[in-house]
């Protein structure tokens, strides 16, 4: 695994000669890992980069940005000497937005823009509902995480697993829930929107709010299941990106 860009970067199986970079953002509470194993299933022109938000995993010491501004300015400072080929941005649930974000920050910057954005289980920037799950305390969080089914009971049942974790997963719970998009142009790359068929937080009409936020095409490919479809549909997600991707020059 080679790390770079400020150590927020990780790329499990370098291709240094791959036409195209994935850069994968995760969901909230999530970490780098989640993508530890999708390069071998993309093709050897893509080379897939997975971001690591600080304060989890192998940045567990570091502190959570306070806000979207914090979190995604740093990212788009890290990206930036890996700009130098055509890229794509895929990111689930608050990854989605922090994708989004990052992509504003480079083009504000005249850097190559994004080829095409990928959103996973999240609504349209400018649809963001905000919430308070970040003010709870430790059962209110527990809840939740249980609900979305991310988390395995027997973590969330560990008090000191729970320690460990709870820190961070609150942080990004406060970035996602005190986002407002700011009044900005749509971007100008394609937008695919990946949703499960059963997610319990958004609905198919509700994906397309995405068609705000490109001039470019946007569509939405539904998966069967829940929030964290893309687990048990890791076959056909990675099925799904390999076509995508396909249409940037990685056959």
């Amino acid at each position: 695994m080679v790390e770079e860009g400020g150590g927020a970067l990780r790329r499990f199986e370098p291709r240094p000669g791959a036409a195209l970079r994935l850069f994968c953002f995760p969901h909230g509470g999530g970490g780098a890992s989640a993508y530890a194993d999708w390069a071998g299933a993309l093709p050897p022109a893509v080379e897939p980069v997975a971001v690591q938000y600080p304060g989890r995993e192998d940045r567990l010491g570091e502190p959570v940005p306070a806000d979207m501004d914090g979190l995604a300015g740093a990212l788009a400072d890290d990206m930036a000497p890996l700009l130098d080929r055509p890229y794509v941005l895929f990111g689930h649930s608050m990854g989605a937005t922090v994708a989004y974000e990052v992509a504003q920050r480079l083009r504000a910057r005249g850097a190559r823009p994004s080829a095409h954005l990928i959103a996973s289980a999240r609504e349209a920037p400018h649809d963001e509902r905000g919430g308070g799950v970040h003010r709870g305390d430790d059962e209110d969080l527990r809840a939740e995480l249980a609900r979305l089914g991310a988390t395995p009971p027997e973590v969330l049942g560990d008090p000191e697993l729970r320690k460990m974790i709870f820190g961070y997963v609150r942080a990004d719970y406060r970035i996602i829930e005190t986002y407002r998009a700011r009044p900005l142009p749509p971007l100008d790359c394609p937008v695919t929107v990946f949703l499960g068929d059963r997610d319990p937080d958004l609905a198919p009409g509700e994906a397309l709010g995405w068609r705000r936020a490109t001039r470019a095409r946007a569509e939405l490919r539904l998966f069967s299941g829940d929030h964290f479809y893309l687990v048990p549909q890791r076959a056909a997600v990675l099925a799904a990106l390999r076509q995508i991707l396909s249409g940037h020059g990685t056959r």
